[in-house]
């Protein structure tokens, strides 16, 4: 039987979404091949184990501190044969903890240092796209510095400037309404739509309170579909899901809180623009040098139809609601058959 350790929590805004999907890895995988080492990380960096009985019944908002302390957590993950790192946001999805398993060489699934990294960053995972020739909407990237703004052109040129002359160049640039995302977050946590100057000036300062670095788009009157990718070298595209997002856009709030949200799958879609979109997200996520899986979301303009490709989560959520295993379940692959087809890919490596 093989060592698997679960690592969750972190210390990203989407700490406590991480527990929950933890949880839901932990419950469904195959006990007859793998003895589960659960290992949470909280909030302050310290890595525990936990009893799964403690995950049972976690709700956002609930504390799981009580675990015992490990105090070198190089050898105790050395022990183990792979790792599911069951992490979102910074420090888990962005590379780092990806290059820890690589320096003590243990097996882990998901995508490695370099398409985790690009995958998180918002920013740059457009410059990627672009250059795969993947048509996104308008976009902007600003850095907050001091007490002012970078403003880098798509040429990469770079201007200093206030809050109201970057404000100025991002009107005249996208225009009203747009919308305004830290570029390294997710599960929609500080993402706001500004549809004026003093709505946009507002949001880019509460995006800076998440990072620097901060992503600035263009509203498109559209479709939201999300499709799921399995594989290495070999990669399998999923059916579509499509968000009907309870509020204006799919906030945190309305993917977590609201349950008037709803996830339609199959969406109804013309088997020729699925298939085109199941091939556009398989072509995304190898220009990323994805591995393992990801789920790449799409708008599709309501009145061209047009296909816009929005960001890719290399780590996506595996709730009870998360659209990643629902997709493959959706495709024939069970939860727990998910589970084992991503723990085998992290051997072929």
């Amino acid at each position: 039987m093989k060592k698997l350790g679960v690592v969750f929590g972190g210390m990203s805004t989407e700490h406590d979404v991480s527990i929950i999907s933890a949880t839901s890895v932990i419950q469904n995988v195959n006990k007859e091949k793998y003895e589960v080492f659960p290992i949470y990380i909280d909030k302050s960096g310290n890595w525990l184990k936990i009893d799964v009985k403690n995950l049972s019944n976690f709700t956002i908002g609930d504390d799981i501190s009580n675990g015992d302390k490990i105090d070198n957590i190089i050898p105790y993950l050395k022990q183990l044969d792979v790792i599911f790192p069951v992490l979102h946001g910074l420090y888990g999805e962005d590379g780092t903890i990806q290059g820890l398993f690589e320096l003590i060489n243990v097996p882990y699934v998901g995508c490695k240092v370099l398409g985790s990294a690009l995958g998180m960053d918002k920013a740059y995972t457009k410059v990627i796209l672009d250059r795969a020739g993947i048509k996104q909407a308008k976009y902007s990237y600003v850095r907050k510095y001091k007490n002012e703004y970078i403003y880098i052109d798509h040429d990469f040129k770079e201007t200093i400037c206030t809050l109201d002359k970057l404000c100025a160049f991002l009107e005249e640039n996208i225009g009203f309404p747009m919308f305004i995302k830290p570029s390294n977050s997710g599960s929609s946590v500080g993402i706001n739509k500004a549809k004026n100057i003093n709505e946009l000036k507002k949001y880019i300062e509460y995006a800076s309170q998440f990072d620097k670095k901060i992503l600035v788009e263009e509203n498109i009157n559209a479709r939201e579909v999300e499709c799921a990718v399995l594989g290495n070298e070999v990669v399998k595209a999923s059916c579509l899901g499509e968000i009907l997002p309870a509020e204006e856009f799919y906030s945190f709030d309305a993917k977590y809180k609201n349950d008037d949200s709803k996830l339609v799958i199959p969406a109804s879609l013309p088997d020729e623009l699925s298939n085109k979109i199941r091939n556009l997200a398989i072509l995304a996520f190898k220009a990323i040098d994805g591995k393992g899986l990801s789920r790449v979301d799409f708008f599709i303009d309501r009145e061209t139809s047009e296909i816009y490709i929005n960001e890719l989560n290399t780590m996506p959520g595996f709730t009870s609601i998360s659209m990643y295993p629902k997709l493959w379940e959706n495709s024939g692959l069970s939860y727990p058959d998910l589970i084992d087809n991503l723990i085998e890919l992290a051997f072929e490596d």
